[in-house]
């Protein structure tokens, strides 16, 4: 069958490709999640310390890249697993929720989100220009911090013609403070909202812009707080972001005259308005709306189902965030210089006191 074998050979080439990187990831993620429970039982002298896998699973991955560091056989497998694999993840937290909980939860969300998008759009702006950041560097700055982190800094780059080191240097501002509000922003929604596990999701989702941070946020509240319905919350907000997202950038091409162009000059395919992985974060929603509605919630074949849903989607998850930490270079950092740091951190502590404010607001109306 060598026509067969010729159609399967690029999918197999792939495989042989991400296959080592997705290994390196999935092993650091098993030994972050053995940490993560030797310190919460306290095992070999330690002392008890209630991190979750994830936690552990990122900042174990940002010290392996800044001391071993990361070959380049497992770059692509790693890229895959931050990408690929995590919207896997995040598609089958729809699992997690039906239909009525899911309108409910994005109807909050809307109004923070929408808040959040215009704090961090001005914001960015005016803190910019008040720190003599270069123009297209602080638009840049403002986009990621607003919608969706360092896709919305590439996708609009080419458009305003940003040079290669501001697009550089915007999006690891975008990666130092998504990361810091990641590890950090968890322990503030467990001050602030522990008594509404779904408040404290949408305030991660809107808080936080780049989607594998969010979700990394929301997987150590849910761990360490036991409260799954923060994961379900935050994705639902990332339903509601990411569409918004797309629209804003579509709509920059648009008045600065077209499609965005790469370095050749050839015109980019606009991306699809709603990903697919939100497309099918929503299909899983529907699928667990109709099961129980079938079956009945309590059925065990059907939990069974759901509950190994809910295995792969954690196990995938933590894979993903493995990987993000891995991407994480601290040298890059140091070198972007204090007046972006200074605009970045500013325009992303906005944004996150917006949506702490505007969520506890609703917490406390609505409870």
């Amino acid at each position: 069958m060598p026509g067969v074998r010729r159609a399967f050979a690029p999918g197999w080439a792939a495989v042989r490709q991400a296959a080592p990187g997705l290994a390196l990831a999935v092993a650091l993620a098993t030994l972050a999640r053995g940490t993560a429970q030797a310190l919460a039982l306290g095992l070999g002298g330690l002392p008890k310390l209630p991190l979750s896998p994830v936690m552990c699973a990122v900042v174990l991955g940002m010290l392996w890249r800044n001391s071993v560091g990361v070959p380049a056989w497992a770059t692509r497998g790693l890229d895959w697993a931050m990408h690929r694999l995590l919207r896997v993840g995040i598609a089958l937290v729809g699992l997690r929720l039906t239909l009525a909980g899911a309108t409910v939860i994005a109807a909050t969300a809307v109004p923070v989100a929408l808040s959040c998008l215009a704090v961090a759009l001005l914001a960015g702006l005016l803190i910019a220009r008040a720190l003599a950041v270069p123009r297209r560097l602080g638009l840049l700055l403002a986009i990621g911090t607003a919608v969706c982190g360092c896709t919305a800094v590439v996708a609009v780059s080419p458009v305003i013609r940003a040079r290669h080191a501001e697009t550089a240097f915007a999006v690891t501002c975008v990666v130092l403070f998504g990361c810091s509000a990641m590890l950090c922003y968890p322990w503030v929604a467990g001050h602030f909202l522990a008594a509404s596990p779904v408040h404290a999701g949408i305030f991660l989702g809107t808080a936080i812009h780049d989607t594998s941070q969010v979700i990394g946020a929301a997987l150590i509240y849910s761990q360490q707080a036991a409260a799954p319905a923060a994961l379900a919350a935050a994705s639902v907000a990332i339903a509601v972001l990411v569409p918004t997202a797309g629209w804003l950038v579509q709509r920059h091409e648009t008045k600065a005259g077209g499609a965005a162009r790469d370095a050749r000059g050839t015109s980019r395919p606009r991306p699809p308005l709603v990903p697919f992985f939100v497309l099918a974060f929503i299909g899983f929603i529907v699928v667990r709306t109709v099961g129980d509605a079938l079956s009945g919630a309590s059925t065990p074949l059907w939990r069974a189902l759901i509950n190994t849903g809910y295995t792969a989607s954690d196990l995938f998850l933590t894979c993903g965030m493995t990987a993000l930490g891995l991407s994480v270079s601290f040298t890059d950092m140091w070198r972007i210089g204090w007046r972006p740091l200074a605009a970045g951190f500013v325009v992303a502590t906005l944004v996150g006191s917006c949506s702490l404010l505007l969520t506890c607001g609703m917490a406390h109306f609505l409870g």
